[in-house]
C-alpha cells in the first residue's frame, strides 16, 4: 500500500523564496492540457500565467530539471492506467485549480466595524471562478466567509469577520480541500493496486529520504519535514542494517553487530514523548490565550536541559528561538505562527455549503466525514423546557 507520512499543508498557500509548491499546480497551465477534454485550462478556468495565482507563485515557479509539460502527460497517463473514471479525473483537476484560484479572493473593510466584504462575485472574478470550480453559488460562499454561522450556547448566530479572519479562512479551506483530495488519491490508488485481477510484477524500490531542510529561515514546515526524515531514516536503518545483521547472526555468519540509528533516537524521543515537542504544541494549541511566546517558554522549560535542544545558532535568522541537533545537522527554528498553523481550522459554514449544495460529486465525498452545520434550526432548539 501507499502510505502518507506528511503532507506539508502550509506549502499549498505559502512558499519561501527557495521553495516551490506541489508540481500539479504548474502542470495545469501547460500546453499539453489543451488536448485533454477539450482544453484543461479552459475547463479549470485558468489563465496561462502562474503569477495570477498568489498561493503558488511566492517562491520558485520553474525548476530547470523538471519539464512540467511532460509531467502533465505522465499525470494524465497515470490517471488512466490506475482506472480513474473520467469524471473523477476532471473533478480532481478542477478542485486542484480551485485551490490555487482561492488565493485571488480579496476582501475589503465595510463600515466602522471592520467587517469584511467582497462585492465582486461574478463569473469572471476570482470568487466566481472558485465557486464554479467547487460547484457552488459564489454569493453564498463569500457570505459564508464574511459572516459564518456559529453556535453560542443553544442558538446559532451570524458572526461578522474581519478581512484578516476571512482571508485566513479562505486559506484554511483551500489547504483542507487539497489535503482531503491528496488522501483520497492515495486510497483510490491503493484500491487499484490491490486488485487481484491485475497482473502483479516484482520490483526493487528506492526510498528517497533526501528531503532534509535547512533554510535561512526555518519554521513549522521545516521542523515537520525534518522530523519525518528522522523517522524515515530510522525505518531505513532498522530494515536495511539491523534486521539484515540479525539475519546474518541467525544464519551462523561470523559478524560483529554494528549499531545503526541510535543517533536518531534522541531527537525522535524528544518529539514524541509525553510533554515532548509535539505534545506541547498540541496542548498550547488548545489554549485560547496561548501565544508564540508562551509556547516558546514552555518548550524551553520542558526540553531545555536535553543535550539536543540547543540555543539558536542561525546567522541568517537573528530571531530564531531554539535549535535542534538532528542527525543531518543543527537547525535553528523560529516558532512564529506555529500555533495557528497547527490548528488550521476550517469555516464550518463554507463546508456545509459544499456538503449540501455542491454539484461536484468528489467535493461532496471529500467532506462526507465532516459534521458541517444544520441548514435549519429546529424549533425546539434554543427554548428552555418549562417545568
Amino acid at each position: 500500500d501507499i502510505v502518507s507520512y506528511l503532507l506539508e499543508k502550509s506549502r499549498i498557500t505559502e512558499q519561501q523564496e527557495v521553495e516551490r509548491s506541489y508540481h500539479i499546480f504548474y502542470q495545469l497551465l501547460q500546453p499539453y492540457g489543451d488536448g485533454i477534454g477539450g482544453g484543461l485550462r479552459e475547463k479549470c478556468n485558468l489563465s496561462n500565467d502562474i503569477y495570477d495565482y498568489i498561493y503558488v507563485s511566492q517562491g520558485k515557479t520553474k525548476v530547470e530539471s523538471i519539464d512540467d509539460n511532460e509531467e502533465l502527460e505522465y499525470t494524465e497517463d497515470a490517471f488512466n492506467v490506475l482506472g480513474f473514471a473520467e469524471q473523477e479525473k476532471f473533478d480532481c483537476y478542477m478542485l486542484t485549480a480551485a485551490v490555487m484560484t482561492f488565493g485571488g479572493i480579496e476582501f475589503k473593510t465595510k463600515g466602522r466595524d471592520d467587517q469584511a466584504e467582497c462585492e465582486a462575485v461574478g463569473p469572471d472574478t476570482f470568487p466566481g471562478k472558485t465557486a464554479a470550480l467547487c460547484g457552488v453559488d459564489s454569493a453564498a460562499m463569500i457570505k459564508a466567509f464574511c459572516k459564518p454561522r456559529i453556535k453560542v450556547g443553544t442558538e446559532w448566530v451570524v458572526k461578522s469577520q474581519t478581512c484578516e479572519q476571512a482571508t485566513n479562512a479562505v486559506g484554511g479551506i483551500a489547504r483542507a480541500i487539497f489535503d482531503r483530495l491528496f488522501k483520497w488519491l492515495i486510497d483510490k490508488c491503493n484500491d487499484t493496486l490491490i486488485d487481484a485481477s491485475l497482473k502483479k510484477a516484482n520490483f526493487c524500490a528506492v526510498l528517497d529520504i533526501a528531503g532534509f531542510e535547512i533554510f535561512e529561515y526555518n519554521g513549522f514546515e521545516q521542523i515537520s519535514i525534518n522530523f519525518v526524515n528522522e523517522k524515515l531514516q530510522q525505518f531505513f536503518n532498522h530494515h536495511m542494517f539491523v534486521v539484515e545483521q540479525e539475519t546474518y547472526v541467525g544464519e551462523g555468519i561470523e559478524w560483529e553487530m554494528v549499531d545503526f540509528g541510535m543517533d536518531l533516537q534522541a531527537a525522535i524521543v524528544m518529539f514524541e514523548k509525553p510533554m515532548g515537542l509535539w505534545a506541547i504544541l498540541e496542548e498550547e494549541s488548545l489554549f485560547p490565550k496561548a501565544t508564540d511566546k508562551s509556547f516558546e517558554e514552555k518548550l524551553k522549560a520542558s526540553l531545555g536541559k536535553l543535550p539536543i535542544f540547543l540555543k539558536p545558532q542561525s546567522k541568517t535568522d537573528k530571531h530564531a528561538h531554539f535549535a535542534i541537533s538532528h542527525y543531518a545537522g543543527i537547525v535553528s527554528y523560529n516558532v512564529t505562527g506555529w500555533l495557528e498553523k497547527n490548528k488550521d481550522p476550517v469555516n464550518d459554514t463554507v463546508v456545509e455549503i459544499f456538503k449540501s449544495t455542491s454539484t461536484i460529486t468528489l467535493l461532496v465525498h471529500l467532506w462526507a466525514d465532516h459534521p458541517g452545520q444544520p441548514t435549519s434550526t429546529p424549533k425546539e432548539e434554543g427554548k428552555k423546557k418549562k417545568k
